[in-house]
């Protein structure tokens, strides 16, 4: 069967009395980069736990390819928001862990592993344990762990968030880089506008909790390849940031009223 690379058709998340997603339907075709931005707890990760098959929707589906997700989405990598390595584990054993576990010999894991390192800039650190990484390099590391699986579908859980200015706008480009040259689908969680329209093809915006929904969707139609730092002074770049902003900001100031609220 055919069909976009990933599809969550009227997918619904209940936890108890608390609905976090209600009725979401978006769809990421193959070789798209699509991110999906909104106030904080507004269900973001719920989507893309659900696109991983490590959630079952309450209501509604998830199609890959066409073909109806029952389980683990193995057609995905998935690169969370936490310090995913293994910390008894070097940078290249981390790597070649997922191709061990898959059935890959010692040989072919460790020629795979030492490419990818040597892609994401790492050729030189494949023996250094996490500890002995800086941050920027451990994510350089998670992503070499998503991407030597040779994934059709990458999920990113706001992968830099906790890195610094500098370091995360090297990481952005490094991935719109790879991205590139690959064109795999990928569905972006972040809190940053600017990220999401720098990296993007379309931007999808949810809604406040609880019952969290699609409130509005935009094609990013900046000229690639893109400099994510480059690209925010490009005129076209600020109507976009207004036009998305005007609709995500009544979302952000619901989310924190409803902070306020619960904090009283």
């Amino acid at each position: 069967m055919s069909g976009p690379a990933l599809a969550l058709d009227g997918v619904s998340a209940t936890f108890g009395a608390y609905t976090a997603v209600r009725d979401v339907s978006l769809s990421v075709e193959a070789g798209e980069f699509v991110s999906v931005v909104g106030p904080t707890g507004c269900g973001k990760s719920t989507l893309l736990n659900m696109a991983a098959g490590l959630l079952a929707p309450g209501t509604g589906g998830v199609r890959v390819f066409g073909e109806p997700l029952a389980g683990l989405n193995r057609r995905a990598g998935y690169m969370f928001q936490a310090e995913s390595l293994m910390p008894w584990r070097t940078a290249l054993g981390n790597v070649m862990a997922g191709l061990s576990f898959r059935g890959a010999s010692e040989a072919e894991a460790r020629a795979l592993a030492t490419d990818w390192l040597r892609r994401v800039g790492l050729a030189a650190f494949g023996d250094r344990y996490p500890h002995q990484l800086s941050g920027g390099m451990r994510k350089r590391v998670s992503l070499a762990q998503v991407l030597v699986l040779d994934p059709d579908i990458i999920l990113m859980d706001e992968p830099f968030s906790a890195l610094d200015v500098q370091t995360r706008q090297l990481m952005e480009n490094e991935v719109l880089e790879l991205w590139g040259a690959r064109k795999k689908a990928v569905l972006f969680i972040t809190h940053d506008l600017d990220e999401a329209i720098a990296m993007s093809d379309r931007v999808v915006i949810l809604s406040a909790g609880p019952a969290s929904r699609v409130v509005g969707e935009f094609r990013i139609d900046l000229e690639r390849p893109r400099d994510v730092a480059e690209i925010r002074a490009a005129p076209r770049f600020v109507e976009l940031h207004k036009a998305i902003w005007d609709v995500l900001r009544d979302q952000v100031l619901a989310g924190y009223q409803q902070q306020l609220a619960k904090a009283g």
